[in-house]
């Protein structure tokens, strides 16, 4: 495997099995599980029992590159086993299926891509944790499924409930939403009082929120199943949205019945027989510094340097506060999010042309060569 000897995976029915090491009473012992590690397999040796499952669900922590790599390789050996194979991923929101589509189809590039879908805006995780991925996909034409529902939706209820939805909103979410689940609740409580100040009814619009995520996600991967039978499909997607089984697989599987499987990733998680089928267990592993600006970006009427990180790769070049960039090597800028989807994949080193406009005192367009630097406490970009 490509990851190394450090990639290790536990099966929790091993710790169903596993010995009681250390007894402190009769009662303590049945409750008691040893995990174990110098038997710990490789991921290698669980991949031919995800291969036979329809639906696989591989958690993450959005910001681990390790869990992006390790679900890279699920996906490569779902693939191996059997073509006809999906990817439904929560980092991208339904009404961007055409944009993620034409992607696939080689119709677009990825920064064009990661424009349209608003990725940036979005879900805002760097894109390089997610773009081996992407890029696998792409080259083996494997369908991308946007799963999650739109950030509107969810802060409208967040704010003010789901009694504030109009109907035309009501209409594009999942008609049923089961909420008999009481332990699934009372997970969501003890993560919501861990903040001070909560309230009731605030803690009832957590839920609702956290229902929508669930019961949209399901819904959309269990209508994609649907239309194509044939396909099996590996689910992306935070942690909490996959433990117990309680969000996406229980839901999904009471619209669509599907063999499954859940593997979670270690790291923050409390281990127990009943939380997945494996958790992997793998050693951290960081990107390597991006290339950037080094400039604070403010979105009024354009998209404006507000200020400068220190030893500014921009303001070394030249570039001014209160510039107007209005492209970045020759391709227009109408946003922030922009300027992220055209830097997303450059290095420090590398060399960009920035065009900007200095306003009315002096309207004409500016261009300047930019050497892009790793800064360590930088804006926007």
């Amino acid at each position: 495997m490509r990851f190394g000897r450090t990639l290790l995976v536990l099966g929790v029915t091993a710790l169903l099995s596993a010995p009681v090491a250390f007894v402190l009473g009769e009662t303590s012992a049945a409750a008691t599980r040893v995990v174990k590690l110098q038997d710990l397999p490789a991921l290698e040796s669980i991949l031919g029992q995800l291969a036979g499952k329809r639906v696989v669900y591989v958690g993450e922590s959005h910001d681990r590159y390790d869990h992006h790599l390790n679900q890279l390789a699920v996906i490569e050996r779902m693939h191996a086993a059997s073509p006809d194979l999906a990817i439904g991923v929560e980092f991208f929101q339904q009404p961007f299926q055409p944009h993620l589509d034409a992607y696939i189809r080689r119709e677009i590039d990825t920064t064009e891509m990661l424009a349209r879908t608003e990725y940036f805006r979005r879900w805002q995780f760097d894109f390089r944790l997610y773009a081996p991925i992407l890029a696998y996909a792409r080259s083996h034409g494997i369908p991308v499924i946007a799963l999650n529902v739109p950030t509107e939706l969810t802060s409208k209820v967040g704010q003010n409930g789901l009694e504030s939805l109009t109907a035309e909103e009501r209409a594009s979410l999942p008609k049923n939403i089961d909420r008999s689940d009481a332990d699934y609740r009372a997970r969501l409580e003890r993560i919501f009082r861990q903040h001070a100040g909560s309230e009731k009814r605030d803690f009832d619009r957590f839920v609702d929120v956290q229902l929508l995520w669930d019961e949209g996600m399901a819904a959309r991967a269990a209508e994609y199943l649907r239309a194509n039978p044939s396909r099996r499909m590996v689910v992306l997607a935070g942690t909490g949205h996959l433990a117990y089984g309680a969000g996406i697989p229980s839901r999904l599987g009471r619209r669509v019945p599907v063999t499954s499987a859940i593997v979670l990733q270690g790291g923050g998680i409390e281990l127990s027989p009943d939380i997945a089928d494996f958790v992997l267990l793998s050693e951290e592993r960081r990107l390597p510094p991006a290339g950037t600006l080094g400039v604070v970006l403010e979105p009024v009427d354009g998209v404006h340097i507000a200020g400068f990180a220190e030893e500014s790769a921009a303001q070394t070049a030249g570039l001014r506060r209160h510039d107007q960039i209005v492209a970045v090597d020759g391709r227009p800028v109408g946003s922030v999010a922009d300027v992220k989807a055209l830097l997303w994949d450059k290095s420090p080193g590398e060399r960009v042309k920035v065009t900007v406009s200095r306003g009315f005192f002096d309207p004409s367009e500016q261009q300047f060569e930019v050497e892009l630097r790793a800064h360590q406490k930088a804006g926007d970009k």
